[in-house]
């Protein structure tokens, strides 16, 4: 296998990860409790991640590294945006950490694939 099939391959699932993320998303706000709180940041939340999704989608479509690292960028910031409500949903009591477990563990292997690949792809443009 060349390394350029073992990227799109890796792209590939990251794309499925990223789309699973957000499905996994939606699945958890129709749990979230009827109250007003958990309405307004559980949207906050499916805002976020479906952003790394769809993002992430765009980052693979990218006509130039710029624009790959830009959107990749975003990526960064709204897995991070997700970790944030995830932690404000435990932590205001509205939910128990053991119901975000896989959740959040997803969100922060996100983040630090796309952190990681951002860094890849800014010392190549150096």
């Amino acid at each position: 296998m060349n390394e350029n099939s073992s990227k799109v391959d890796f792209a590939e699932i990251l794309r499925n990860r990223t789309k699973k993320f957000v499905v996994d998303n939606i699945k958890f706000f129709r749990t979230l409790p009827k109250t007003e709180e958990a309405k307004i940041i559980g949207r906050q939340l499916l805002r976020s991640s479906s952003s790394v999704g769809a993002n992430y989608r765009a980052a693979c479509r990218a006509r130039s590294q710029a624009e790959f690292h830009s959107k990749l960028s975003i990526v960064v910031e709204e897995a991070d945006e997700s970790v944030f409500w995830m932690e404000i949903l435990v932590e205001a009591q509205v939910v128990k950490s053991s119901e975000l477990n896989c959740l959040s563990g997803e969100a922060n292997q996100i983040l630090q694939i796309a952190s990681a690949s951002r860094k890849t792809v800014s010392s190549k443009n150096r």
